[in-house]
């Protein structure tokens, strides 16, 4: 689809297109009730408990008062809503301001001050310099004569260096005034979200220009949000407006993701919903066989002989009511609750935040912090994510000599030195192609001194470091730019610029000497773009040498080359590229071709070596995180020995000859088949530690082997936890990440730039560094850091101790909620299995709103161990990555807990009040007391940290239900008067407390020192470590248990197992997979042994590809 937009002919376009009135909002006034009460409904839970809400008004099967359900299910509707309301009122506040902020546009042939929102396409908008673009524009015109203007971009994309924007070639010399008057058509793509790309052509109206077709690129567009910077003024016409603008397409609500976390309490709530309905059916039978045999004899009953058709239902539906409590109803608003809060804590963390930029971590996802610590596989960029992103020249190699090698900078080589000032030709020509063969913009101050704005940080290296050499880049004045050499100045007229792509992975510039008339081609580009390329003849070997000993000592590397152009065949190609230029369909494709046909015989002129250092602290962080049992990949577009180089540094694989590196080049399938088998039978029969063997692939194989042999590499990655992917483009990043996703492991990707985007999306969690390459990661990301190295802090200790709470909060919410559910059905066996309520409904609302959810709540600040050991002994984090405290054997014990509870209270109950012919609100209360008691010791047993805020919530949480209860004892109409004031003055009210808690927590805290004592966890030694104050000892790596796969598989092919072992985790003490080691007195909290990664046999599941 095209849009036509008719420029200064708003008229036109009026019922076409939009205005510019930007909405971010998700509800109006009229459509928030329903639209909100329809995503709450469409969630199953809700549906659920709406359903039982509705049941509840049937008075005639309803056992309790229907508001003890519409009371809460109201109350968590209502907190979401209000919620949603408030994020969606703050959301409209910033669209009135930006919708009301005035612009100046031209209409009838005069400036016009108008709201934004009233910009309509074909509107000519005049900006002036710190203006903020309201909508995308197409410049026009400019103050500078020559048509160029400064945009900063970093609301769009992050990038906070200048970006260059120019006037169409058509539009070049219009005169200020007759810009009123400018008429014409621009032909442009429907809207989209590409900020890279703008494809389009322009005509002018006579008398401006006849019909002549301008094309118009990216650079000849001012997109939205954008200001314009050191420009007097610009002009431009609309061409895309309001949502439609590509800022207004790129905005949208990412995809939930869901946490391991929540998909086990999704399985839970299954597993509850199945019992809970086994539970009625049994029940509702037993109860119609009871009101058949026993109940029609009994005159105080009085059931009649004969019932309506319905009658067989009433009993199970009333137990269905009385259990649909099993499911906590107020699980997922805690559970968010908390989870905004680990977010909080993340934001707060002043040791996560990078000092000598200022940036705080930030986490934009706040539902999936507790992933952090289940993460298994971590994938890394390289560039600016491990390294500084800080570019050094250091070192070159032209025609044969080597400049750098003995000092270790190119820029103070004596003999560098000496060969710029006596003018070598060959040294000269490498130094005017640093210069010139770039999209640098020089800016001089006041004082004289000339400062670089550049996109790329390798550009601007070199752009320094040539000046050092004395060829200093002083002017860009529209198409011409200034070289001053030593005391004289060089002018060069550049003609067209051939930009770089992730496929050609060069660029190059066509420029003309404005002395001696040349037309040259100057390129610089990876040493596979430009050595290939040189003129038949010419000794390529020496350079590509060169190349290889620079990607030894890990540094970028970037071949240079030059070419001069006859006139002919320049202005026969120059014909090709405007065509390719202006083509719509295929743009960037036609203009790769036609930039093949300029770049070839070059001469290759030498080779330029850039540092790029690690970042403080890398080396550390992955070595941590190894311990921590986690995975390292490494993408990077980076050369292969660049790439093994900073890997070698930064801790990522071990140096020889312990490291293994197993290399699967290849261009063809039979070679990449080859490599491929062989690296495949070396990792099934190794024994080496994780990172002591790693596979190496480039991008080239890395296609061949995802298309052709995807099941063979599927199994290479499960087999491997270290790889090294160099060359690899943008997309096929995300394809990594998706297929370690395939084989059920949790994947962290981090990094930093736009290229990394795609892979960050795509991970379980993604991580974006905010560093020199802009935003883009950053924002597109869950959480955005500093510093690579706060990434051990992130998981460590944030995601642990958030995995941790959330096992913790989720399994004590089903706890207390069967608590009360099985003391409801042990009364019915008392009551004729009819389906009888013990509780009233005031009762049970509280119980669950306010008497059990204070406690629970303030366990986001529960620490089972200090942070300094938490980062001493990362190991502990296999308990997080296995699942140890979220499964299904410690809900068991949950739910064991609360079976065992409930019996605890209903037999003591019972027994004291029920044969004293107590009232039936005094037996209710009593049970009611007892739970609450037990809930409380049961927070205050599992709580491993107290502060004086976790005091008042356990302890003035119990006080609170006997205000709450004394109040409501006070009101006659509450149903419960006195109840409370008589058991209070009955010693026997709390000698029952006492046997209850007794009862209730003797056994759990025998259990607890029994397994503490003889049975001691790894975590647990540390605890006593750690309140006894006595040393921790270094501790060994524990390697979780390797996958062992089919030992005879035919060549290239898998045969995976199809059922995954239940819990992926190491060989624990308490683990029931596990046999127990015994530790030696002399050893005491050395508890951690290394394990071979093939010491035991471990299946992993991988699904099918």
């Amino acid at each position: 689809m095209k849009r036509f937009v008719y420029i200064n002919e708003d008229n036109l376009a009026h019922d076409l297109y939009c205005d510019n009135r930007i909405s971010n909002r998700k509800y109006t006034i009229w459509n928030f009730l329903p639209k909100n009460l329809w995503e709450q409904f469409s969630r199953f839970m809700n549906q659920y408990f709406l359903l039982i809400a509705c049941l509840q008004l049937w008075s005639l099967i309803t056992p309790v008062n229907p508001a003890s359900t519409w009371g809460p299910l109201i109350f968590i509707f209502a907190v979401s809503a209000t919620k949603e309301a408030w994020d969606d009122y703050n959301r409209y506040l910033s669209d009135k301001k930006a919708n009301e902020k005035e612009v100046w546009i031209v209409k009838q042939g005069t400036k016009k001050l108008i709201q934004a929102q009233d910009i309509r396409v074909g509107n000519l908008v005049w900006l002036r310099e710190n203006d903020e673009v309201p909508c995308d524009l197409v410049l026009l015109g400019a103050a500078d004569p020559q048509g160029i203007c400064y945009v900063e971009t970093a609301a769009l994309d992050g990038e906070t260096d200048l970006k260059t924007r120019l006037i169409p070639p058509a539009c070049v010399g219009i005169d200020f005034e007759l810009l009123h008057k400018i008429k014409g058509v621009i032909e442009c793509p429907s809207p989209d979200k590409d900020i890279r790309r703008f494809d389009a052509n322009m005509r002018l109206f006579p008398p401006f220009l006849d019909n002549d077709v301008c094309p118009l690129t990216i650079k000849n567009t001012l997109l939205q949000s954008c200001y314009l910077r050191n420009t007097e003024w610009a002009c431009g016409v609309a061409v895309y407006t309001g949502n439609e603008t590509k800022l207004g397409m790129s905005r949208g609500i990412p995809e939930p993701k869901l946490t391991a976390v929540d998909a086990m309490i999704d399985k839970l709530t299954g597993a509850i919903f199945v019992f809970q309905i086994v539970v009625v059916i049994v029940l509702g039978i037993a109860g119609n066989v009871w009101k058949d045999t026993e109940a029609r004899k009994l005159w105080y009953v009085r059931y009649p002989k004969e019932g309506p058709w319905y009658e067989l239902l009433v009993i199970p539906l009333r137990f269905e009511l009385l259990c649909s409590i099993m499911i906590p109803i107020s699980i997922k608003v805690s559970l968010d609750l908390v989870k905004s809060l680990y977010a909080k804590f993340i934001d707060w963390d002043d040791q996560m935040v990078d000092l000598e930029t200022g940036i705080r971590s930030h986490a934009a996802n706040t539902a999936i912090s507790e992933d952090l610590g289940q993460v298994e596989y971590i994938l890394t960029d390289k560039t600016g994510t491990l390294t500084e992103n800080k570019m050094i020249f250091k070192r070159c190699f032209v025609s044969g000599t080597f400049y750098g090698n003995e000092n270790g900078d190119a820029l103070t080589d004596a003999e560098l030195l000496s060969a710029v000032s006596s003018g070598s030709t060959d040294v000269i020509r490498f130094l005017k192609v640093m210069a010139i063969c770039n999209t640098v913009i020089p800016v001089q101050s006041k004082n004289g001194s000339i400062s670089y704005k550049a996109q790329s940080q390798d550009e601007e290296a070199l752009v320094r470091a040539a000046a050092r050499l004395h060829m200093v880049f002083v002017n860009k004045n529209g198409n011409f730019v200034d070289i001053k050499f030593n005391a004289s100045t060089i002018q060069y007229e550049v003609l067209d610029i051939l930009e770089f792509t992730s496929d050609r992975k060069r660029m190059s510039i066509v420029v003309k000497d404005s002395q001696s008339g040349k037309i040259i081609l100057l390129s610089k580009g990876a040493d596979e773009a430009i050595l290939p390329h040189a003129y038949t003849g010419q000794q390529v070997r020496t350079y590509a040498e060169a190349v290889e000993q620079y990607a030894q000592l890990g540094l970028r590397t970037l071949c240079l080359a030059w070419r001069e152009l006859e006139d002919e065949e320049y202005q026969e190609w120059a014909v090709m590229f405007k065509e390719a230029n202006s083509s719509l369909v295929d743009r960037e494709w036609r203009v790769a071709e036609v930039c093949q046909r300029l770049e070839h015989d070059f001469e290759i002129i030498g080779v330029a070596a850039i540092e790029d250092r690690l970042q403080d602290g890398v080396p550390e962080t992955i070595e941590t995180l190894r311990k921590a049992g986690l995975n390292f990949w490494m993408l990077t577009g980076d050369k292969q020995n660049t790439a093994i180089q900073i890997a070698l540094s930064c801790n990522f694989v071990s140096p020889e000859p312990k490291g293994q590196l197993l290399m699967i080049n290849g261009k063809t399938e039979d070679e990449v088949c080859r490599n491929l088998e062989r690296v495949l039978l070396t990792m099934r029969i190794t024994s080496s530690e994780p990172k002591d063997v790693a596979f190496v692939i480039d991008g080239w194989a890395l296609e061949i082997a995802l298309k052709h042999y995807r099941k063979a590499f599927t199994e290479l990655a499960i087999l491997s936890r270290t790889a090294i992917c160099c060359r690899v483009t943008p997309s096929q990043k995300a394809q990594l990440v998706e297929l370690l996703k395939s084989c059920d492991y949790r994947t962290l990707a981090i990094g930093d730039g736009g290229n990394d985007v795609r892979m960050i999306q795509q991970a379980d969690i993604g991580v974006g560094i905010s560093g020199r390459e802009g935003l883009q990661a950053a924002r597109a990301a869950d959480y955005s850091i500093g510093k690579f190295r706060f990434l051990k802090r992130l998981i460590l200790v944030h995601g642990r101790y958030s995995y941790n709470r959330t096992a913790f909060l989720s399994q004590y919410s089903f706890y207390k909620s069967l608590l009360i559910c099985f003391i409801q059905i042990f009364f019915s066996f008392i009551s004729g299995v009819s389906g009888t309520s013990l509780f009233n409904s005031v009762s049970l609302m509280a119980y669950n709103v306010f008497y059990t959810s204070v406690p629970v709540l303030v366990s986001v600040l529960d620490k089972d161990l200090s942070e300094r050991t938490v980062m001493q002994h990362p190991q502990i984090l296999f308990y997080c990555q296995a699942g140890r405290l979220l499964n299904p054997s410690t809900f068991a014990g949950w739910f064991g807990r609360s079976l065992f509870h409930a019996i605890v209270v209903f037999v003591i109950t019972i027994h004291s009040y029920a044969f004293e012919k107590s009232e039936m609100e005094e037996v209710s209360m009593v049970a009611l007391s007892g739970c609450i008691w037990l809930q409380a010791f049961v927070v205050a047993l599992e709580t491993n940290s107290f502060t004086i805020l976790q005091h008042l919530a356990i302890w003035g949480n119990l006080v609170g239900f006997y205000v709450i209860n004394w109040i409501v004892s006070a009101l006659p109409s509450s149903g419960m008067y006195t109840i409370m004031f008589r058991l209070c003055r009955q010693p026997s009210y709390w000698i029952t407390m006492i046997l209850i808690v007794a009862g209730g927590m003797g056994p759990v805290l025998a259990l607890k020192y029994f397994r503490y004592t003889y049975r001691s966890s790894k975590i647990n030694i540390l605890q006593q470590a750690e309140r006894l104050g006595g040393p921790i000892l270094s501790l060994g790596n524990i390697e979780p248990q390797s996958r062992s796969l089919e030992k005879d598989l035919s060549p290239l092919s898998i045969s995976l197992p199809k059922n995954r072992n239940p819990v992926y985790e190491p060989l624990l003490s308490d683990s029931p997979n596990s046999t127990r080691r015994s530790f030696g007195p002399g050893v005491p909290f050395d508890f951690f042994q290394s394990q071979s990664r093939l010491s035991s046999s471990y299946s992993r599941n991988c699904k099918d590809n």
